[in-house]
């Protein structure tokens, strides 16, 4: 990888999260949010999602686990299309939801459930 944190960041969340995802981000991005966009995609996608030591399935799963946590489900539903494009079945990502029920609350959890349901049948993965 090179040494740009922008570059590395960019080829990363667009494997992650999709072109698709990407392009309509980058066509949001205002005066206003520019700076943010820049933050999240050297330090979040540049900087952490691009080292060593977890695998991006790994790094898919914690994600899962800390916006189920936060009850962060708009986050939650883009991660849950990662998780998929990074590999994990919906059965693993039951799985992590009813982990992160027993450590972060079971509220958080259901709200999390019906995130990750709505996006698995959306892509597929689930039927009804």
């Amino acid at each position: 990888m090179s040494d740009d944190l922008h570059d590395d960041g960019m080829e990363v969340r667009r494997a992650v999260l999709g072109d698709a995802h990407v392009d309509r981000a980058i066509a949001n991005t205002t005066d206003f949010t520019a700076p943010f966009q820049e933050l999240i995609t050297k330090m979040a996608w540049g900087s952490v999602w691009t080292r060593d030591g977890l695998e991006r399935r790994e790094r898919s799963m914690i994600t899962l686990a800390v916006l189920c946590a936060l009850r962060c489900e708009d986050e939650l539903a883009m991660h849950v299309r990662a998780a998929l494009r990074n590999g994990l079945t919906p059965d693993e990502i039951r799985e992590v939801l009813l982990h992160t029920a027993v450590y972060a609350g079971v509220p958080q959890a259901n709200t999390a459930f019906a995130a990750a349901q709505r996006v698995l049948r959306e892509e597929g993965a689930i039927g009804e």
